[in-house]
């Protein structure tokens, strides 16, 4: 069973950053998988966030169009996501997954605060 491990968030005040990790903690290889970041924020279905594909193609959703940038480094075997200018409505779990369709078991997360 593959095993994500999300990490690097925290609380952060409007217009701050962060920059959130994923790893396989069961050896995955992600450089042959699109690979995506996903939210769930309080009392809401999970969405998509951003997506980057085998080749290197991202795409974000239009809510953080301009703030978020998710990249990929292959050879540390890890996805991340840069979180720039973030706002209240960005508070949520974030997980990563496969990028098109989550198809992996989801991991526990990383909790993303942000207030004032």
């Amino acid at each position: 069973q593959v095993q994500l491990v999300e990490s690097g968030g925290g609380l952060v005040q409007p217009g701050e950053s962060l920059r959130l990790s994923c790893a396989s903690a069961s050896g995955m290889d992600f450089s042959d998988r699109h690979m995506g970041w996903y939210r769930q924020a309080p009392g809401k279905e999970r969405d998509w966030v951003a997506r980057i594909t085998i080749r290197g193609t991202t795409d974000v959703a239009t809510s953080v169009k301009g703030r978020f940038t998710i990249s990929r480094d292959n050879a540390k075997n890890m996805i991340y996501l840069q979180m720039n200018s973030l706002q209240p409505d960005d508070t949520a779990v974030y997980y990563c997954n496969t990028g098109y369709k989550p198809t992996l078991h989801w991991g526990q997360g990383t909790q993303v605060t942000v207030s004032s």
